[in-house]
Parts: structure tokens; sequence; C-alpha cells
């Protein structure tokens, strides 16, 4: 496959993506018994086929209750999906589940779009 063709190059990164994400967006949702409006998580994409990859090492900290570990990650997902500043990204991927939230804007090549995650815990 010559570099070039971003149909063919877009379908070879694709097949590498072994994960589903799972996206919501915090939305105003008006109840309809009490007509207040408040804030709410929304799912807005569904098993959306993607990769994950760590960027940093998993940096530890100990509390009284427990040892917690979290890290960064980069998620390699459609160029042609939406997913807002803030939205929370679950990702269920070589039997494990990643619980994170954007960080900062996505970064859209014609082939695929990289977007930064911050582990969220205690999602």
């Amino acid at each position: 496959m010559p570099f070039g063709n971003v149909i063919d190059e877009r379908l070879a990164i694709e097949s590498t993506y072994e994960g589903l994400a799972t996206v919501f967006e915090i939305q105003d949702v008006k109840d309809p018994v009490t007509r207040k409006t408040r804030q709410q998580p929304v799912m807005v994409l569904a098993a959306e086929p993607c990769a994950l990859s760590q960027t940093s090492l998993p940096a530890s900290t100990q509390t009284v209750t427990a040892d917690q570990v979290n890290y960064d990650a980069k998620l390699f997902i459609s160029p042609d999906v939406v997913i807002k500043p803030g939205s929370r990204i679950t990702i269920v991927q070589d039997g494990m589940t990643f619980e994170g939230e954007q960080a900062g804007k996505p970064f859209r090549y014609p082939t695929h779009q990289e977007i930064k995650l911050k582990e969220v815990l205690n999602a």
C-alpha cells in the first residue's frame, strides 16, 4: 500500500482498532414531572470502534484506604465522530475498562483523530 491514499490508510488504521468507546456528554435535561431542568450525563455515542494507548507510565499514590494508580491515555478514533471537550468516555479493550474524560481538543488527521484522556477514578 503506497502512502498518499487516504482511504487505504484509514482502512489500515481502523483495522487495528480493538476497543469500543461509549461517550457521555453533560446536557440540560428537563424532568417531565417537576419541569425542572438539570444537567445529566447523556449517551451520545455507543460501541464506536477505537484504540486506546497509554501515554504516560502510571503514577502510584498511596492513600489511607488503598493505593491508587492513574494514568493518561490517548484515544484513536474515526475523524467522522465529534466528541466535545469534557465528555466522559468509557473504552472497553483487551478485557479492561478505562473510564476517562477528554482533556482538550481532538487532533484530527484525514485518517483518524487523537484525543488525550485523563483517567476518572470512581466514575
